[in-house]
């Protein structure tokens, strides 16, 4: 049963372009993870400062694996062992197991 993390960001309008360049700088890094299925970086339209940060994974381990390993990596930051200003101000990780889906028909 696939799993879904939803990583909950408060990021500041003044933050919002950082935050969307650092990810679009470490593009590729979960897509070769074992177990790895989906990520989307959701933009708030309604007025919030929640960005939604959507991964979704083959199972509960596969995410830990990746989790423990290549995330950890990708946030340590340059190799001058300062890590970046984040730009977010909060962060709340929310976790759920797939029990339905729906995608469009091959008609």
């Amino acid at each position: 049963m696939s799993v879904v993390k939803i990583n909950v960001l408060t990021v500041p309008a003044d933050q919002r372009e950082l935050l969307e360049k650092r990810f679009a700088a470490r593009a590729g890094l979960v897509e070769g993870a074992d177990g790895f299925e989906w990520f989307e970086l959701l933009r708030p339209v309604d007025g919030t400062d929640d960005y939604f940060v959507y991964t979704r994974w083959r199972s509960e381990e596969d995410y830990q694996n990746w989790f423990n390993g290549t995330m950890r990596q990708g946030h340590q930051g340059g190799g001058d062992g300062e890590r970046p200003k984040p730009a977010a101000t909060g962060s709340k990780l929310m976790a759920f197991e797939v029990v339905q889906h729906a995608a469009p028909g091959n008609d």
